[in-house]
């Protein structure tokens, strides 16, 4: 699939069609995506489970921070906030779905640790009404701009906070935040390919960012779909997938630990993390447009319905093949429920 980033430069060269580019640049972004995923693998071997876990926390979303940090330029907040909800949802309705449905059709009755998951279904409904607060405060702060930023500010701040706690307490107890698993992995690569490679993927990913959100507009108006319904279906797959199927894999393996680890974490990690980083990114870089953590009620109804799921799920230590087709029956309610809506509604319900 790498052959579709020189098909996306060439066509931005030559004027292709925009919708030709979108999709090819999409596809490019799929195997750049796990090149940094494996590098960061490789360096986690050679540094040790702890600055490995440290290097995995801070560039599991590397892709799609980097698209969302285009969008942010091209001031086009709503996708960004849709993307967050979308790889929100995307893992612990999609990912956790596919992990549970195929693990337990494979092995029947699952276990795994109910202290660990539990905490992470916890967290992640934190998490979730953190996101959640500025938009219920917006409606009172609509016609004070200064304190509306303010508040996402805040919240921003003590949300990186609180990741950096997770992350630590999660070193305390010994957990491999580096996705190891139980298998002794032997590096392939040296250190200074894995540097090589990360450096060579992440430019990648910058030039098919930039084209696939040069394109959206485009794509948007040609296609009739709206820009949430983008961010909260495409681009989360797009920049995620990788990680998506090592999660299924493991859960194969009948590693659902480890597989929810990945699910849940990866949440985690886009909720408290990705998220807030985002907030102080657009005043850097759109400062006349800042990323409010303002989102619609149609993304607050899918974030709070798909974290209550998997906190439920993960509450009893057990997991069985239904419990992931009914996350992904839910998922799919979800992705047809935002694709019906017209862009015009979205448009409203952001003022716009």
């Amino acid at each position: 699939m790498l052959v579709f980033v020189p098909l996306t430069l060439l066509g931005q060269s030559s004027g292709w069609n925009a919708d030709l580019i979108f999709l090819f640049s999409a596809l490019a972004i799929v195997p750049l995506a796990k090149l940094i995923g494996d590098a960061t693998e490789e360096l986690a071997v050679h540094t040790g489970p702890r600055i490995g876990g440290l290097l995995n926390a801070t560039l599991g979303n590397a892709a799609e921070l980097i698209i969302t940090i285009f969008a942010l330029r091209e001031g086009l907040n709503d996708l960004v906030r849709a993307s967050i909800v979308g790889s929100i949802i995307g893992n612990v309705l999609v990912v956790l779905g596919l992990s549970l449905l195929i693990g337990g059709l494979k092995n029947g009755l699952q276990s795994f640790s109910r202290r660990t998951a539990g905490m992470n279904g916890v967290l992640l409904i934190l998490a979730v009404s953190a996101l959640a607060l500025p938009s219920l405060f917006d409606v009172a702060l609509a016609e004070f701009p200064a304190a509306e930023l303010q508040l996402s500010e805040g919240i921003a701040i003590i949300m990186i906070v609180l990741y950096a706690l997770s992350v630590l307490f999660s070193f305390q107890q010994g957990q491999d935040l580096s996705h190891q698993g139980d298998e002794a992995h032997e590096p392939k690569w040296s250190i200074p390919v894995s540097v090589g490679i990360l450096a060579v993927a992440t430019i990648g990913i910058v030039l098919m960012s930039e084209a696939l959100v040069g394109a959206v507009e485009v794509v948007t108006e040609s296609l009739g779909l709206s820009e949430i319904f983008l961010g909260i279906i495409v681009i989360p797959i797009v920049g995620n997938i990788a990680e998506h199927i090592v999660a299924v894999q493991v859960a194969y393996k009948n590693k659902m630990e480890l597989s929810l680890a990945i699910s849940l974490g990866s949440s985690l990690q886009i909720a408290l993390f990705v998220a807030p980083v985002l907030v102080f990114i657009s005043l850097l870089i759109n400062p006349d447009n800042p990323l409010l953590l303002v989102f619609t009620s149609f993304e607050l109804v899918a974030l709070l319905a798909a974290a209550l799921l998997a906190a439920f799920v993960a509450q009893d230590g057990e997991s069985n093949w239904l419990e992931g087709a009914l996350l992904l029956g839910v998922y799919l309610m979800i992705a047809l429920a935002f694709f019906e809506l017209p862009a015009e509604i979205v448009a409203a319900a952001h003022g716009g």
